[in-house]
């Protein structure tokens, strides 16, 4: 709970209205109104501040403290808006009579949304600057995610019309529990394969046994049949666009082991090596690129991707460039300005993080793009790029010029 003192709220006004502070001179005419839309915009917190929101009443539009009494039945007409039914779920407030050397005014303090999207009278209310406006569909998936950044990630939400028999238990058995589990508390286990399933979140519970997200990514036998989206394509392209001629294309669609394992086998079949003999006994190894940094950027993409996306993740191998595309933008406190810097991480899939390294696939949390940048460093390939916003993470890989050199016979 922030707690203003009196300096710093006159500080406040007099910077102005924000995308987080409005004034009201009073609640006369349509201003209740826009006094809900706001505490509904202020609520929603699109852009990500995680902290409150501020209503002025008493302020003019230029910052000027009106003569308006700040009466006690005005603070319960404010107090009002939260539990009128004009603002669902219910939004986080506090109202308060602040009084000032040259007047007083009714403070609405509004906190983020545990619960987005808010609504204002069936609408979803946001703020861009000073202004607000209602919500597009891509504001409202955004919303969405940060209430499962908030709360229960999507990764371990229960799909319905999935049952067991969708699960590989075969897989699980044999391949996930050894490599989850020691093999001394293996032999010590009496769970069934039910409370087994239940404990590593491939299901839901013992009495619901509804596959999880994580239980179908991991062990499904056809994740795309409920997660429609949850496959990977693969092109090989000879040119520099998706217009010019397609060398090779592949699809893949089972759980995300058997996506890595493909997505590997065509790295590595359309990466190169120049060998360059620098003496009778010496020979210099000279990589289109690294083969790892390559596995790290894909898999990357298979992880933090939005698997609420009917889009599939891609790898697109042109000549002059690969580019691999993740559905879904940045997460949490990650954002397209500071996407990419050491440190920052925010786990759109926390649990299916956990799965990929208990099967090798990830060796450390949060470092994927980080160890890519520094094998292509150290293989002289030019830095990763990225193109992100909140549809796509876009991660561009560029050859390694001393390749390109050698095998045109330029050095």
């Amino acid at each position: 709970m922030v707690n203003y003192t009196d300096e710093r709220l006159l500080e406040i006004i007099a910077d102005g209205e924000s995308d987080r502070v409005e004034f009201k001179e009073s609640l006369l005419g349509d201003a209740p109104r826009r006094i809900r839309e706001a505490i509904c915009a202020f609520a929603n917190d699109l852009p990500g501040y995680d902290g409150p929101g501020l209503v002025f009443v008493g302020v003019k539009y230029d910052g000027t403290i009106g003569d308006l009494e700040i009466s006690d039945e005005l603070l319960r007409q404010l107090a009002d808006m939260k539990t009128d039914g004009s603002i669902v779920p219910p939004p986080s407030l506090s109202v308060s009579r602040r009084k000032f050397p040259n007047g007083e005014v009714g403070l609405i303090t509004v906190h983020p949304s545990d619960s987005p999207p808010v609504r204002c009278r069936g609408a979803i209310i946001i703020r861009t600057g000073s202004r607000r406006g209602i919500a597009t569909a891509q504001d409202e998936r955004i919303l969405n995610e940060k209430r499962q950044h908030g709360d229960r990630p999507f990764d371990i939400k229960p799909i319905s019309h999935a049952s067991i028999s969708d699960l590989s238990l075969g897989l699980f058995e044999h391949e996930y529990l050894v490599r989850a589990f020691s093999k001394e508390v293996l032999n010590k286990n009496d769970r069934s394969v039910e409370q087994q399933l239940a404990a590593t979140k491939m299901i839901n519970n013992v009495r619901y046994p509804d596959p999880t997200v994580l239980g179908l990514l991991t062990i499904g036998r056809k994740p795309k049949d409920f997660l429609h989206g949850a496959f990977f394509q693969f092109l090989r392209i000879d040119g520099d666009s998706l217009a010019d001629n397609i060398v090779h294309s592949a699809e893949w669609d089972s759980n995300f082991a058997m996506i890595i394992q493909g997505l590997d086998h065509m790295l590595v079949a359309y990466n190169r090596t120049a060998v360059k003999i620098t003496s009778a006994l010496q020979e210099e190894r000279i990589h289109l690129y690294p083969l790892e940094a390559l596995q790290q950027v894909t898999r990357n993409a298979i992880l933090h991707r939005n698997y609420q996306s009917n889009t599939p993740a891609k790898c697109h191998w042109f000549n002059d460039r690969i580019e691999v595309i993740s559905p879904g933008g940045p997460f949490g406190d990650v954002t397209p300005q500071n996407f990419g810097e050491p440190g920052l991480t925010a786990y759109r899939n926390p649990n299916l993080a956990d799965a990929m390294k208990t099967l090798g696939f990830v060796q450390r949390f949060g470092a994927g793009l980080i160890i890519a940048s520094r094998l292509l460093e150290e293989s002289g390939n030019p830095p990763l790029e990225f193109k992100v916003d909140d549809n796509f993470v876009r991660v561009i890989i560029k050859p390694n010029p001393n390749y390109l050199a050698f095998t045109q016979g330029k050095v």
